[in-house]
């Protein structure tokens, strides 16, 4: 594909005319979150947990992105992004827009404040208490809050204490007993106490944990004038360094994570109302600088309002959803097994539920004919239903392989401890490669039929984490396929350190071969729009950041390939620039779940849709960090049942919705398409419109061609609309 690069140079513009800056995306994808919180036709504390999400967006934005590009700059690296800015200049715009969008979060609260209020859910002020309101809350600090404050009064025998990461505290200076110079204490806020206290009697009447406290302030501070208080929040540097030479990589990681909580400080978010003298207190004693702090007018730990939701108000809350169990493991009794070597099947989380993920591995747990299991894991829930049943296998006997991965950001602690309790319950436990993240999801079930073994596999766009299952919006996808099995089997070996040189029949794997892959499957599209045949690539993913990636698809626009993109997340494209980008367009879908499945189409030749594309799910975004330093999987799929619904069904939906939809425009902007209830909603279609693949003897081949067509003549897809 070399003769594609060097004939596009003649086409390409300056860096900054092609590619939009990776951080400056993600804040638009984070601008895109908060109007959620903003749109009026959604239920009420819906928005309010959009509100929250884009706050707490914003808090890992900063102890990732902000902080790596502050240690740049405080090691005097020079490197430009692919957009052309040094690290300084990125910085800078960074944070001015970063302002705005913390302003904006801010004035978004308010305005849901008022409408809480006006729906029954009261956030009470220390104004707004009666006397029966005071007594209580005096007799709750007494009893459920004072015990686990610490005030620290600052002087030479009490040095600023070390306030962690996201922790909330309180600050407050006060007048001295000597008539000297006024005094400081700082108070930490434990992170176990609720943020919202719920006031007694009927309704849902709430008063911040920080306005308690000032209220109470006497019975801390006794026979002391307050003359300050302040409310702060901190981010921290987050970022992990990882040594290769370490010989205990699970000790290693357990030492770097104590050291990540006190990381340095990234911003401090501090209550407007604070006096001028205790902010100047409080950034000396973090030596911090006036440009880290930020300002606001009332909550500084906004992704703190989640709480509200649990408020017992249905009719402000989307109507519940149960997810759907397909009826094709119905159709074969519950056997999972069964159903796979009866026909591939493709589960569509969280339409369809998480569960048959975790009956296939506690199924293969229960079977005695199971001789083995290998299994990756990148993030789980706490609880998880997934570790439990490899241990189960573990302990029933059955050799079990799980490749955990410890450089799961913010996962690290519960992925160490799961590791642990999976080797003493038996199983064998690899940590994979220093330098690669094990990012791909696979699980592999060996069992013995007959005479000979055959083997089951599982290949996810998603994590096995079965909390975030029922919103993040992922495929499953489940075969038998001997070559598929065959190249899973490669994979783990690869994975445990057993093979090195690795050649797959199927599967697509990085760093291996999916950045080489790619680039070809995008030529091969070049070549049939240069000989006349149509040209066509549908992609679904989280993120493009990758600028080798980007300029070949620049450059198959330019030899007349239609490309249609939906990136939920980070794009550095510039789409519909007139004679360089203009059939190239990228969507973004934002709504009740989140959109988080890779999808890969490509027309061979082919008008899209076309049962003779060639079809890839994917763990795997376009990025370099995902091409060159993570261990990802593409794989093909070739069962038409499920070609079809991943093209027909899938793909089209996502390339027909309005209501979820923001187009990306070439100057790095998203415009809304509409949020109107009565536009078309992939997510709602979703909930209502059983899969393809999951619909068993239920669905016969005359059902399935009447819904294809049902789909197809409800959504027109025009080939040639951007």
């Amino acid at each position: 594909m070399e003769k594609h690069k060097i004939a596009t140079k003649g086409f390409f513009k300056k860096p900054q005319e092609r590619f939009i800056n990776r951080e400056l995306s993600w804040i638009e994808f984070n601008l895109r979150v908060l109007e959620e919180a903003e749109n009026h036709n959604l239920p009420l504390l819906e928005r309010v947990k959009f509100l929250s999400i884009s706050a707490s967006n914003f808090d890992e934005f900063f102890m990732v992105r902000v902080a790596g590009l502050k240690d740049q700059i405080r090691n005097n690296i020079k490197d430009e992004s692919i957009d052309g800015l040094t690290p300084q200049e990125q910085l800078e715009k960074v944070m001015a827009k970063s302002r705005t969008l913390l302003a904006r979060q801010q004035e978004c609260w308010s305005s849901l404040k008022n409408e809480l209020t006006k729906n029954g859910i009261f956030i009470e002020t220390l104004s707004s208490l009666n006397e029966r309101d005071k007594k209580w809350l005096f007799n709750h600090f007494d009893h459920d809050i004072f015990p686990a404050l610490s005030p620290i009064t600052i002087d030479p025998a009490h040095p600023f204490p070390f306030l962690p990461s996201l922790g909330l505290s309180v600050a407050v200076e006060f007048k001295s007993h000597s008539g000297k110079a006024n005094k400081h204490a700082v108070i930490l806020l434990p992170a176990k106490l609720d943020r919202f206290i719920k006031l007694p009697g009927r309704g849902c009447k709430f008063i911040l944990l920080e306005d308690i406290i000032k209220l109470c302030i006497s019975r801390l501070f006794k026979d002391r004038e307050i003359v300050g208080f302040g409310v702060t929040h901190l981010t921290r540097d987050s970022d992990l360094e990882i040594e290769e030479e370490s010989a205990d990589l699970v000790s290693h990681f357990e030492s770097a994570v104590k050291k990540r909580r006190r990381g340095s400080v990234i911003m401090m978010k501090l209550c407007k109302s604070t006096p001028v003298n205790l902010r100047n207190f409080v950034m000396s004693g973090l030596k911090i600088t006036k440009d880290d702090v930020f300002e606001v007018e009332q909550i500084p730990d906004m992704h703190s309002i989640a709480q509200l939701y649990k408020c017992d108000k249905p009719k402000l809350k989307f109507k519940p959803y149960e997810e759907r169990f397909p009826e094709r493991i119905n159709d074969f009794g519950g056997d999972c097994f069964a159903a796979i070597a009866a026909k591939d099947i493709l589960i569509h989380h969280p339409y369809e539920t998480f569960d048959v993920v975790v009956n296939f591995l506690r199924q293969a747990a229960a079977d005695p004919d199971v001789i083995a299991i290998k299994q990756t894991l990148y993030r789980t829930s706490s609880d998880s239903p997934i570790v439990k049943a490899l241990i189960e296998a573990a302990e029933a006997g059955k050799s079990v392989t799980v490749v955990v991965e410890l450089k799961a950001r913010f996962d690290e602690e519960s992925n160490i401890r799961w590791a642990k309790n999976l080797e003493r319950a038996g199983a064998q436990v690899v940590f994979g490669f220093v330098d690669l993240k094990t990012h791909a999801k696979v699980s592999m079930v060996v069992r013995r039929e007959g005479e000979h073994l055959k083997s089951y596999v599982h290949f996810g766009t998603g994590n096995y984490h079965s909390i975030t299952a029922r919103t993040y919006v992922d495929l499953s996808f489940f075969t038998c396929n001997e070559n598929l099995c065959s190249d899973a089997a490669h994979l783990f070996n690869y994975l445990t350190g057993y093979s090195s040189s690795v050649e797959f029949k199927k599967l697509v794997v990085s760093p291996i071969t999916m950045r080489k892959t790619i680039i070809e499957l995008i030529g091969d599209e070049i070549e049939h729009a240069k000989a006349g045949r149509p040209a066509n690539i549908w992609a679904k993913m989280n993120a493009l950041i990758d600028p080798k990636i980007i300029d070949e698809l620049y450059y198959a626009a330019q030899c007349g390939v239609k490309i249609n993109l939906v990136v939920r997340g980070i794009c550095g494209l510039r789409p519909s620039i007139s004679g360089f980008s203009d059939n190239i367009s990228v969507k973004s879908l934002v709504g009740r779940y989140l959109e988080h499945a890779r999808i890969l189409c490509f027309g061979a030749g082919h008008k899209l849709p076309s049962k003779d594309a060639k079809i890839f799910i994917s763990s795997a975004d376009w990025m370099p960090r995902n091409l060159n330093g993570r261990v990802e999987i593409m794989v093909p799929i070739e069962n038409p049942t499920v070609h079809e619904q991943i093209m027909d069904q899938i793909m089209i939906t996502n390339l027909q919705d309005k209501r979820n939809s923001w187009y990306l425009t070439s100057e790095g902007k998203y415009i809304r398409v509409s949020s109107e209830k009565n536009e078309f909603s992939a997510h709602d279609f979703f909930m209502t419109n059983p899969s393809l693949s999951g619909r068993g003897r239920a669905l016969t081949a005359a059902d399935t061609e009447k819904q294809r067509k049902k789909i197809l003549k409800l959504f027109p897809f025009d080939k040639n609309k951007k």
